[in-house]
């Protein structure tokens, strides 16, 4: 049983930079695919950033040079980072891990490609 354990969301300021945690507990971390969605109130769910197993990253355009997404084999952990925070990021951020993240061939924005999620952890940043 896969389960994923997000953190680090909180009340922030424009601006400002936080950084997102997921632990994935299991033993097939080094092969999935990670990844991050948001969702604001009243949206649908939205993918952010993605990294397969072997570190090729995605992210969506919104997010471009200022969030970035990384992980440790080791650690069994994907992080999120976030800069310059904007009120329009706003969300409960998911993590979310694919088996098959080793066949993507493009940015995986879809959440038929993501197999497990997280609880999800709250960002709201106030301007």
């Amino acid at each position: 049983q896969v389960q994923l354990v997000e953190s680090g969301g909180r009340l922030v300021q424009a601006g400002d930079s936080l950084r997102l945690s997921c632990v994935e507990s299991g033993r097939n971390f080094g092969t999935y695919g990670m990844g991050w969605f948001r969702q604001a109130p009243g949206k649908e769910r939205q993918f952010v950033a993605a990294i397969s197993w072997n570190g090729v990253t995605y992210s969506t355009d919104s997010v471009n040079g200022r969030f970035a997404i990384s992980r440790d084999g080791a650690k069994n952990t994907v992080w999120l980072q976030m800069n310059d925070l904007k009120p329009e990021d706003t969300a409960g951020y998911y993590c979310a891990a694919a088996v098959y993240g080793h066949s993507w061939t493009g940015a995986p924005r879809e959440e038929r490609l993501w197999d497990y999620w997280g609880q999800g952890t709250q960002v709201t940043v106030s301007s």
